[in-house]
């Protein structure tokens, strides 16, 4: 069994800088980590691994820096590594990251399941994953919280919903995206650091993974951020105390511009 983790590198910091003329994060430089979400989708991936058998084959869209949390991830168990790195992927929406990590997935040779986190923390915006899934036209199961069951062509897992939870039954390949209740990810271990030293990280560029220029970067992504702006700092609130009646009055009076009290 091949079980495919997409993981991103996020900033580690709350100072990020924004490319005047692109209107994206600028990485190169900024402090780094595996965004936390993905921990637990590559946790949840060496566990089927170990239980089923196969490979897990971690993979990361992002600049040459980005090898080192491949690196992290073989330390932590993963079997290889591939990063896909190449100026053409600049500025790509999560539609066209999708499409590009789904190319990918298919130059691997496929694979059973691909596990991703629920989001990034950087941009929050949980697409990616179903977005491999449409990309791959694989089904796919997103806030999952457990995996119960993986056998006979299948899965089973528990999906996170309002005030509680669905139970899924889904076929493979098929993609998941996990949450934090999920697992407890574990740490690198001595072996595994030495190997993720050495280890041959692949990279792979557009005409590796035989994508047109207009399916990645700018060129591929069908939506742009036009302007940013920071907001204006605001003068802080009042804080009232009263009781009940008294608060709906000095808010209906706040609301009405002091009519209620007149």
């Amino acid at each position: 069994m091949r079980i495919v983790v997409a993981l991103k590198q996020v900033p580690d910091t709350a100072d990020v800088r924004i490319d005047p003329e692109r209107n994206t994060l600028m990485r190169d430089g900024v402090p780094s980590i595996m965004n936390p979400f993905d921990a637990y989708a590559l946790e949840e991936g060496l566990r089927w691994r170990d239980a089923l058998g196969g490979e897990v084959v971690a993979i990361t869209m992002g600049p040459p820096q980005a090898e080192e949390m491949l690196r992290e991830a073989i330390s932590i168990g993963a079997d290889r590594a591939v990063l896909l790195t190449d100026r053409a992927f600049a500025g790509s929406d999560t539609w066209a990251t999708s499409n590009t990590l789904a190319a990918a997935v298919r130059k691997l040779g496929g694979a059973e399941l691909v596990f991703a986190g629920k989001q990034a923390i950087d941009g929050d915006t949980a697409q990616v994953g179903p977005g491999i899934a449409a990309s791959l036209d694989w089904p796919q199961v997103t806030f999952v919280g457990r995996v119960r069951e993986i056998s006979g062509g299948r899965l089973l897992a528990e999906r996170f919903v309002e005030g509680g939870f669905e139970v899924v039954e889904c076929p493979l390949p098929a993609v998941l995206t996990m949450l934090k209740d999920a697992n407890v990810p574990r740490m690198p271990s001595l072996r595994g650091k030495m190997r993720a030293r050495t280890a041959d990280i692949a990279r792979w560029g557009r005409g590796d993974l035989e994508l047109a220029p207009e399916e990645t970067g700018l060129d591929g992504s069908p939506t742009r951020v036009v302007k940013i702006a920071t907001p204006e700092a605001r003068a802080g609130g009042e804080i009232h105390r009263g009781s009940p009646e008294e608060l709906a009055r000095i808010l209906a009076d706040i609301l009405l511009g002091g009519e209620a009290g007149e």
